[in-house]
């Protein structure tokens, strides 16, 4: 038996979804965030009714839904997840809201690495971190804060995140 889990499709940040809510762009505090029921950039679409799995894990989007190198967001039981599918088709997830500005943007960080380590770098006040582990290699002048991470698998083209 699964308990009831609510999933927002993924959508992709860069095409047209705006950041917030009080600039041209036309987005809203959930930019970037699909409801449930809504299909998502690749035609998909996550219903409540089927999220949910007894083993802890919940389907969020298609793999082909998320662009490699780029962030999206997600909305997993009113928790925002970013993200990222690297080059080489791994799935990472962080924490969507940056620890040193409040705002949820992380989905819209720059990509990277360190040496083999793939690393997130924030939007608004650069701050770098790892994208495995979720540890702050650059607080760029202020006290480190690391980020929370999330498990994801992917299973054939289903992208799964963990919920506990």
């Amino acid at each position: 038996m699964s308990t009831a889990t609510t999933v927002a499709a993924v959508t992709d940040a860069a095409e047209g979804a705006g950041c917030c809510g009080s600039c041209r762009c036309g987005g809203g505090p959930a930019a970037g965030v699909a409801p449930v029921g809504a299909p998502s950039r690749a035609g998909t679409t996550v219903s409540a009714a089927s999220a949910g799995t007894a083993a802890g894990w919940v389907p969020v989007c298609a793999l082909s839904d998320l662009v490699p190198e780029r962030g999206a967001a997600v909305l997993v039981d009113g928790q925002q997840v970013a993200l990222f599918r690297l080059a080489d088709d791994r799935v990472l997830g962080v924490q969507h809201r940056d620890p040193f500005s409040g705002a949820n943007v992380l989905a819209r960080g720059i990509v990277g690495s360190r040496g083999e380590a793939p690393v997130l770098t924030s939007p608004m006040l650069k701050q770098v971190w790892d994208l495995t582990t979720g540890a702050c290699l650059d607080p760029v002048g202020r006290e480190p804060q690391d980020l929370r991470t999330y498990g994801v698998r992917v299973e054939g083209d289903a992208v799964l995140l963990a919920t506990a």
